[in-house]
């Protein structure tokens, strides 16, 4: 059955029902799963890291799949210095940028996990807990988590399928920068 047959079966169906009083759910089909191509080419060494957290961002949502080297929605580059930061251009799409200095220092599974976090949609969030992916470096150089909480993997998921009001998406959509995540680097004095 092509798509527009299905489409008018659909809608025949749904003002039948309609017209009897009844209400079908319509659940979204399997090809509605977001993917973002990521590209690691200017962090090779931080490579197998990305896999690493773009696996654990999709396993933690329902909608989404990150798979690598098959596009540029997300860029990964690595740098010496600066700190660890992400630039969204919009949902989905941006630019994580990996300090090798602060991922000698911090868990660079947990930084990762965090910068991609920001490109899909969610805020930094430093209240300390090591529980909670976007507290970022706030939780100490001793947090290795690189999980994010179901709260935060629930609004990725609801922000990818487009359930959240304007308002709430609005914040979480466009272009910002996400900086000074991570605490300056400790000194040996």
């Amino acid at each position: 059955m092509n798509s527009r047959v299905k489409r008018l079966a659909v809608a025949a169906l749904a003002t039948a029902t309609a017209t009897l009083g009844l209400t079908v759910a319509n659940p979204a089909p399997a090809s509605a799963a977001m993917t973002i191509c990521y590209n690691t080419s200017q962090a090779p060494s931080y490579a197998g890291i990305a896999n690493q957290a773009a696996s654990i961002w999709k396993n933690a949502t329902n909608n989404l799949t990150l798979t690598a080297n098959c596009g540029t929605n997300l860029r990964i580059y690595q740098i010496t210095g600066g700190g660890s930061y992400a630039q969204r251009t919009s949902l989905g799409n941006g630019r994580v940028y990996i300090d090798t200095q602060q991922a000698a220092q911090y868990s660079p599974l947990r930084i990762m996990t965090h910068e991609i976090g920001h490109i899909l949609g969610l805020p930094d969030n430093y209240n300390g807990n090591c529980a909670i992916l976007m507290s970022g470096g706030s939780a100490g150089t001793s947090c290795t988590n690189p999980y994010p909480s179901t709260a935060e993997a629930n609004r990725v998921t609801s922000l990818f399928a487009g359930t959240l009001s304007a308002g709430e998406r609005s914040s979480s959509t466009g272009s910002q920068v996400f900086k000074d995540s991570w605490p300056a680097l400790l000194t040996v004095g």
